[in-house]
C-alpha cells in the first residue's frame, strides 16, 4: 500500500442550477508529485539560455567582430603579397584566358615580365645601396657640421664672442638629445598600444568589406535588404546561378571576377551593367535564370530586366532599387500643361517614363499600332492616352470603335467623326463597316494626283477581339468575324495595314488575352508600333511583341499582373530604345477619365465643332430633315458639300448618291433652304431647328382636329 492519499471534493453547488449531475474533482496530493531532478532542471536552463534569441545575438556579435580581424588579416596580407609579386598579374591574365581574350592575356603577361624585370634591377641595386648610403650619411654629416661651424663664424663675428662658433652645433646636440628623450618616454606605450591599434586597423579593413561568415553578418546585410549593388555581390550572384562554365570560369578568375563587368551606373531608379561571360557561357543561359539572379541580387524577379545589347556574348542588366518600382510616376503632361497641343507629322507623345526614369515618347506618324494585354490592365488608359495628345492636332480625324461600351471613350463624343460603342454582334457589323468605309476612303485617296497630301485619318477599334470573335454573317453568308480571308473585318484590317500609312489612313487597335483566334498572326504582324502589358505566358509575348523581341529580352509575361499596371514593353522605332535593344519598358502615365474629358474639352475647343455619329441606322423609310438636322450638329452652318458627305456616311444606301440638287429637294419651302455665306452655299443649323419645329406643331394641329 502507498502513501498517495487522494481527496474527494463534493461540488456543493445544487445541480439543479446548472442542469447537470453532482461533478468530483480529483486533487493529487502536491507532496506526492513527482520530483524532477536537479540535473534535468539544470540541463533546461542551460538549454534555455543558450537557445535564447539573446543569447545567439551576443554570440554573433562577439563572432562577427573577432572574425572581422581574421579576415581584414587576410585582406590586408593578400594585397601586400599582390603589392610585392606578380601575382596580380598572373590572375590578372587567367581571368583573360578564362574570359577567351588571348589579347588581352598576353597584354597582362608581358606586363608582368615588365614587372619582374623592374623588381630584379631593384634587388640588384640594393647590393650597391650599403655603401652608397655610408657614403651619404659621412658627406652628409661632413657638410651638415661645416654648415652648423660657418654659421656659428657669422654669429661670432656679429656679437664679437668667439664661444658663439660652437652655438649652432650644440644647439643641434641639444635638439638631438631631446628627440631622443621623446623617443624614451613614448616608447613603452607604443609598444604596449602597438598590436592594439594594428588588431584595430585589421578589423576596420575587415569590417568594411564584411570579411566573415554569412550566420555572423547582422541580419539586415545577410539579406541584402536595401544593400546597393557592387561588383562582387554582381559577380557573386553570376557565380550561384548554376552554370557549371560560369562557375568555373569565375573561380579561376579570383578576385578579379568583377572584370567580366563593365563601370556600374547609375540609371533612373536602378543600376546598369554590361556583363561580357567567359567562352563557354550563352546568353540564354542567363535570360533563363531570371528569377535567380533576381534573388542573388536580393531582388524581386520584376526588378531585373535582362537584355542583349550589340557586343558578343554580352548581357545588360538593369537592377532597380528595392521597391522603386512600386511608387507611383506622377501625372501626365497632358494633365499638367494646359497649354500643349500636338503636331502628327514631328511630334511625339508623352506616354510614360522608361526604367531609368527618363521620360518616354513616341512618335505615331504612319504608324500602325497595336496594344495588348491581360484584363484590366491598363490597356484602354495607354491607347486613349495617345489618342488625346493626337486629338491636340485640329487636322486629326477619329473613326472609334468601342466594343465594350463601358464609356471610356464617351469623351470623344464630339471630337470623333464616328464613335460607335457597344460589346453586341450589331455594334461589330457597325464597326466592320466603319473599317470598310476606311478602305474606301484609302482607295480614293490612293487614286488622288500623285503629291496630293490628306490629313491623317485613325481608325481605333478598342477591345479588338471581340470582333474577330463575331460569329455574325452577312446575307451573303460572309463572316464578320475570323481570321480567314473571307472575314470583313479581317480583310478591312489588313488592306488598310497594307497600304493606309502612305495616304494617312492608321489603324490602332486593343485587344486582350491574345491568341492567334482572337488575333491573327497576319493583323498583329501588320502593326509598327507593338505594346502589351502583362501576360500569362510566353508564347502570348511572341505573339504580342514578335519573336525577335522576345529574344532579345522582351517578357512581357514576367509583368505582375494587378502589380504592374499600365506597364508596357514596348517594340516600335517610334520610340528611343537603347542601342542593341529591341523593346523598351515604359510606365504609363495614367489619365482618369475626369482628366481625359478636361483634354478633350480642350481638343475640341481647338475645332469648328464635329458631329459625331454613333450608330450607322438601316432601313428605307428616314426621316430626311431630321437626318440632315442630325449631320448639321452644333454647328451654325455647314457648306452644303460637306452635309452631302456627313449624310453619305450616315447612310451610304440612302444618301451614298445625292447630289445638291436631291439636297435642295427636301429642303425647299421648309424655310431651311440652302443660302449663301461669304460667296459659299450653306445650310444653317437655326433655320433647320425652326423647320423642324413648324413640322412638329403643324403635324400636331392635325392630328388634334
Amino acid at each position: 500500500m502507498g502513501d498517495n492519499v487522494v481527496h474527494l471534493h463534493k461540488n456543493t453547488e445544487d445541480p439543479s442550477a446548472s442542469g447537470g449531475p453532482t461533478v468530483l474533482t480529483v486533487v493529487p496530493d502536491p507532496a506526492t508529485a513527482p520530483v524532477v531532478p536537479l540535473w534535468v532542471r539544470s540541463g533546461r536552463a542551460v538549454k534555455t539560455a543558450v537557445t535564447h534569441e539573446h543569447t545567439k545575438t551576443a554570440a554573433r556579435v562577439a563572432a562577427r567582430h573577432s572574425l572581422y580581424v581574421v579576415g581584414g588579416a587576410r585582406i590586408v596580407g593578400r594585397r601586400a603579397w599582390d603589392g610585392r609579386t606578380a601575382a596580380r598579374y598572373e590572375r590578372y591574365m587567367r581571368t583573360a584566358e578564362a574570359a577567351g581574350n588571348m589579347e588581352l592575356a598576353a597584354e597582362w603577361e608581358e606586363r608582368g615580365q615588365r614587372y619582374r624585370d623592374a623588381r630584379h634591377r631593384r634587388r640588384m641595386d640594393l647590393l650597391h645601396s650599403p655603401l652608397d648610403a655610408a657614403k651619404g650619411v659621412a658627406v652628409g654629416t661632413g657638410m651638415g657640421i661645416g654648415g652648423l661651424v660657418a654659421l656659428g663664424v657669422v654669429m661670432a663675428i656679429a656679437t664679437k664672442d668667439v664661444t658663439a662658433v660652437v652655438t649652432p652645433l650644440m644647439a643641434t646636440i641639444e635638439f638631438i638629445n631631446l628627440m631622443i628623450t621623446i623617443v624614451h618616454v613614448v616608447w613603452g606605450p607604443l609598444i604596449s598600444l602597438g598590436p592594439f591599434f594594428a588588431l584595430l586597423a585589421l578589423w576596420a579593413v575587415g569590417s568594411k568589406q564584411h570579411a566573415a561568415p554569412q550566420w555572423a553578418l547582422p541580419a539586415k546585410v545577410r539579406n541584402s535588404e536595401g544593400e546597393p549593388i557592387t561588383p562582387s555581390i554582381v559577380v557573386k550572384a553570376l557565380r550561384d546561378l548554376g552554370v557549371p562554365a560560369l562557375r568555373n570560369a569565375i573561380k579561376e578568375m579570383g578576385d578579379a571576377g568583377a572584370s567580366m563587368l563593365s563601370p556600374i551606373v547609375i540609371a533612373g531608379c536602378g543600376i546598369e551593367v554590361d556583363v561580357t561571360l567567359p567562352s563557354g557561357v550563352s546568353t540564354n543561359e542567363i535570360q533563363q535564370r531570371r528569377r535567380k539572379l533576381a534573388e542573388n541580387l536580393a531582388r524581386h524577379e520584376h526588378e531585373v530586366f535582362i537584355t542583349i545589347p550589340t557586343a558578343a556574348r554580352t548581357v545588360r542588366l538593369w537592377v532597380a532599387d528595392s521597391g522603386a518600382l512600386d511608387e507611383p510616376i506622377g501625372p501626365s503632361p497632358l494633365v499638367t500643361d494646359e497649354t500643349m497641343t500636338a503636331d502628327y507629322t514631328k511630334g511625339k507623345a508623352p506616354w510614360g517614363q522608361d526604367l531609368r526614369g527618363d521620360a518616354a515618347s513616341i512618335s505615331l506618324y504612319q504608324r500602325h499600332l497595336l496594344i495588348t494585354g491581360l484584363s484590366n490592365q491598363g490597356k484602354t488608359a495607354a491607347l486613349r492616352a495617345l489618342a488625346l495628345w493626337l486629338a491636340l492636332d485640329r487636322s486629326v480625324e477619329f473613326w472609334m470603335g468601342d466594343l465594350k461600351g463601358v464609356g471610356d471613350w464617351a469623351m470623344f463624343n464630339g471630337l470623333a467623326t464616328k464613335l460607335i460603342q457597344g460589346p453586341t454582334d450589331d455594334h461589330v457589323i457597325q464597326v466592320t463597316e466603319m473599317a470598310e468605309d476606311a478602305v474606301e476612303e484609302m482607295n480614293r485617296r490612293l487614286q488622288a494626283p500623285p503629291g496630293t497630301q490628306f490629313p491623317l485619318l485613325v481608325v481605333i477599334v478598342d477591345e479588338a477581339q471581340v470582333a474577330f470573335m463575331c460569329p455574325a454573317v452577312d446575307e451573303d453568308k460572309r463572316p464578320y468575324g475570323g481570321s480567314k480571308a473571307k472575314s470583313r473585318y479581317f480583310t478591312a484590317v489588313r488592306k488598310i495595314h497594307n497600304q493606309g500609312r502612305a495616304v494617312n489612313v492608321l489603324m490602332w487597335q486593343g485587344t486582350q488575352d491574345p491568341t492567334d483566334q482572337n488575333l491573327p498572326k497576319l493583323v498583329r504582324e501588320g502593326a509598327h508600333t507593338r505594346a502589351s502589358l502583362a501576360l500569362g505566358t510566353e508564347s502570348q509575348a511572341r505573339m504580342a511583341l514578335g519573336d525577335k523581341a522576345v529574344d532579345g529580352g522582351a517578357a512581357p509575361n514576367l509583368l505582375r499582373p494587378g502589380l504592374d499596371k499600365g506597364t508596357l514593353v514596348v517594340a516600335s522605332d517610334g520610340i528611343a530604345i537603347p542601342a542593341g535593344q529591341a523593346s523598351i519598358t515604359v510606365r504609363t502615365h495614367f489619365i482618369s477619365t475626369e482628366d481625359a474629358t478636361a483634354i478633350a474639352d480642350r481638343a475640341k475647343a481647338l475645332r469648328d465643332g464635329v458631329t459625331t455619329l454613333h450608330v450607322i441606322e438601316r432601313g428605307e423609310d428616314r426621316d430626311k430633315l431630321a437626318d440632315i438636322a442630325a449631320v448639321v450638329g452644333d454647328a451654325s452652318r455647314v457648306l452644303t458639300q460637306d452635309v452631302l458627305k456627313r449624310l453619305a456616311a450616315l447612310n451610304a444606301d440612302a444618301y451614298g448618291k445625292w447630289s445638291f440638287i436631291d439636297l435642295k429637294r427636301v429642303l425647299d419651302g421648309t424655310g431651311a433652304e440652302p443660302y449663301k455665306s461669304d460667296g459659299r452655299m450653306v445650310i444653317g443649323r437655326d433655320r433647320l431647328a425652326r423647320a423642324l419645329a413648324n413640322r412638329d406643331s403643324q403635324g400636331s394641329a392635325s392630328t388634334s382636329g
